[in-house]
């Protein structure tokens, strides 16, 4: 059966961000003709099957030779070769960089190699998501870290700058390079319940207060490494646990504090720890909380303890964090 068609001519690149999505999520062609066929597009367009794939393909074709240009998101708005709106382009870029969490917190704190990579055929089959989608959410991974790794200044601000990201993709792409840097043992059992967000707001504390750029804003790598001095210090307040006088002096304090004010004080008396008896006990948010305060405070009481700078530097991000991880 023959078609009327409308046909118009101009300069302006006609982009779908419905099928860019089905793009982005690996499909092909055909994949997501069936796709738009599902959601009605025949209807729609009141076309047929031939020219939903002849308007696929022609979508598809102008996406792939966009993408190197995605590469590297501040040529976009130079080039001349497709005419596309700003908002357009702020649309193209952000939804290439955008990423699947679960992909995220199953290459968090890899080093983002052709070794990493070749583990992408399992995660693809472990998240669900498809292997090509997996690829260029991996090669964005690594070409933000290869681009900021070793500049000067704020790190979310670089990736904002370099590759003209939303605030709140910046700080994930950030959270990504300083665990793909400081190779943060994620994987372990025990951290199998926590999310990408998680750890993405841990990187932020430690950005914030452990890094370099914490004492030092102009420094190449300021955002990425933990500050070597404060490391070293660290090991000073190993003295709380080894010290068995220190560390029965500490729990005094602490249990005085508490006593009367948290119902699983004789649980916490008995199992002087955090994470996995809080988690275990059913510890309420409200008491984790109070424990943290008196645990962090108390500190401050032991007269032979003299590093009390670094354990509040130390205790300050420790506490934000747990209180991040722990779920009532």
């Amino acid at each position: 059966m023959s078609m009327v068609l409308d046909v118009f001519v101009g300069n302006t690149t006609i982009m779908d961000m419905d099928i860019y999505q089905l793009w982005l999520d690996g499909l092909t062609v055909r994949e997501a003709v069936k796709a738009r066929m599902d959601q009605g597009a025949l209807l729609e367009c009141e076309a047929n099957a031939e020219v939903l794939m002849s308007d696929t393909m022609d979508q598809f074709r102008t996406f792939q030779l966009c993408e190197r240009l995605l590469h590297s998101p501040t040529k976009l708005a130079n080039q001349l070769l497709f005419q596309i709106p700003s908002q357009h382009q702020r649309m193209l870029i952000e939804k290439y960089y955008e990423f699947d969490s679960v992909f995220a917190r199953e290459v968090l704190g890899k080093k983002l190699s052709k070794g990493t990579k070749k583990d992408l055929d399992d995660i693809s089959s472990k998240t669900g998501i498809t292997l090509k989608s997996c690829r260029r959410q991996f090669d964005n991974f690594k070409r933000v870290f290869k681009v900021v790794e070793d500049l000067k200044g704020p790190l979310v601000e670089n990736i904002q700058h370099h590759f003209l990201l939303t605030d709140t993709q910046a700080r994930d792409y950030a959270a990504i390079v300083f665990f793909a840097n400081s190779r943060f043992e994620t994987g372990k059992r025990k951290l199998q319940y926590l999310s990408f967000q998680d750890f993405a707001y841990c990187a932020s504390q430690l950005i914030q207060y452990w890094t370099t750029g914490a004492v030092d804003s102009m420094v190449e790598d300021m955002d990425v490494d933990l500050e070597k001095e404060f490391l070293h210090e660290l090991k000073d307040l190993k003295v709380l646990v080894n010290d068995k006088n220190m560390l029965d002096q500490h729990k005094v304090l602490v249990c005085a504090a508490l006593r009367g004010k948290i119902k699983v004080y004789r649980l916490m008396e008995a199992n002087f720890k955090v994470i996995e008896p809080c988690r275990c006990d059913r510890w309420t948010l409200g008491e984790v909380t109070l424990f943290l305060t008196q645990y962090t405070n108390a500190a401050h009481g032991l007269g032979t303890f003299s590093r009390q700078v670094v354990w509040d530097r130390y205790m300050g991000v420790i506490r934000s964090c747990i209180l991040r991880m722990y779920h009532e």
